[in-house]
């Protein structure tokens, strides 16, 4: 009986490797990209953030395997929804400002990216110059104004 269940565990795992789903990743072109106040704001943006927000994304061999494959295509599909900075000026819902409050909340990147991506963990000091940049970036023009509220 064990080895059935085994058998059809094993089965099962070698079929969904058929599901297309997060497969044969090919990013998007790079449209345009924000005015980064540094390069140093750029380089800890795609350190920690570019995989999921931005159409450079970096897929790891564990991202061509189901059902994990799913999981990290579903992660940047959503991730370029909210907020991706290689659609700049073209992507409605781009508002770099709100990066700001998830950074600062400490929900991005989230805590399972981190786990097989420790690159993308950054120190207090790291954490402070980026998000000094992001308003440097971000906090101009037009996204001013929903930063009124939280100046003091």
């Amino acid at each position: 009986m064990r080895y059935k269940i085994i058998g059809a565990i094993f089965i099962c795992i070698i079929a969904i490797q058929f599901v297309p789903y997060g497969r044969g990743h090919v990013n998007p072109p790079v449209i345009a990209e924000p005015q980064w106040d540094s390069t140093k704001t750029r380089e800890l943006f795609f350190r920690s953030c570019g995989d999921c927000h931005s159409n450079e994304t970096t897929w790891p061999g564990y991202s061509n395997i189901a059902p994990i494959s799913w999981l990290v295509q579903y992660d940047v599909n959503q991730g370029r929804k909210e907020f991706n900075v290689s659609m700049w000026g073209v992507q409605r819902e781009n508002e770099g400002d709100e990066s700001i409050e998830t950074i600062e909340k400490g929900e991005m990147p989230p805590w399972f990216y981190i786990i097989s991506h420790p690159e993308a963990r950054l120190s207090e000091d790291d954490k402070k110059v980026f998000i000094k940049g992001l308003l440097a970036t971000f906090g101009k023009g037009d996204e001013d104004d929903e930063h009124e509220d939280d100046s003091d």
